[in-house]
């Protein structure tokens, strides 16, 4: 019980952000309006995609100076979790935008990076399934895992800032602290990013689990 106390935290945040999100009264922001609710669950998402990406990072890095396959194995779950908040990250996104900006997909420059970002990270995974030798495949995937991530980073906070952009905080667009957030906003934003990482490091433990059993099991048949 004492080491299921985080879980049961991470539960009750994401149930709070869920609830808080949709009934909380919020800001009649112009353009936004009802659509600012999306804030509670599009930009939480990628912070845990930011997380378990920089987690997967450090792990690739403790791989190259150990060599221990219980760090490939992490780093490579920790990715995948951050792709699959990724990919929720755009698609809650896509339709964030649909009801504000007119459409799925408008081309913006945020949009383009994301996805570009996660192309990046899918060539991860396809790299790895290209490769048969154990201990090769976990040394070329670190490497590549390393240089991944700053990739990412310029492409989500760096390369947007440079052009104009519909998002918030980009191309002379102001962010969200220009608004300011009301109380409601905050009330639920806070939590619901510290719910989304917890959930992510949560999903991350239960398939690094999983493939260190698969693997025994495989050794022992």
């Amino acid at each position: 019980m004492k080491k299921a106390w985080w879980k049961i935290v991470t539960a009750a945040l994401l149930l709070y952000t869920v609830i808080g999100g949709l009934i909380f009264d919020v800001p009649r922001l112009n353009i936004l309006n009802e659509t600012i609710r999306a804030l509670h669950f599009h930009v939480p998402m990628w912070f845990g995609m930011i997380v378990m990406l920089l987690s997967s990072v450090i792990y690739s890095i403790k791989y190259l100076k150990s060599g221990n396959q219980d760090h490939d194995i992490k780093s490579v779950e920790f990715a995948n979790t951050g792709i699959v908040f990724g990919v929720l990250g755009i698609i809650t996104g896509m339709i964030w935008a649909q009801f504000t900006w007119g459409e799925w997909w408008s081309g913006d420059p945020k949009q383009n990076a994301a996805a570009i970002g996660m192309l990046i990270y899918m060539a991860f995974m396809v790299l790895r399934g290209s490769l048969e030798d154990e201990q090769q495949r976990a040394r070329i995937s670190a490497v590549y895992n390393i240089f991944a991530f700053p990739s990412l980073v310029v492409l989500l906070f760096i390369l947007p800032r440079l052009t104009d952009s519909l998002h918030p905080g980009n191309g002379g667009n102001p962010g969200f602290n220009a608004y300011d957030l009301d109380s409601n906003l905050r009330l639920v934003f806070y939590p619901a990013v510290i719910g989304w990482i917890l959930f992510g490091f949560w999903l991350s433990t239960l398939k690094i689990r999983y493939r260190k059993l698969q693997d025994k099991l495989f050794m022992d048949a």
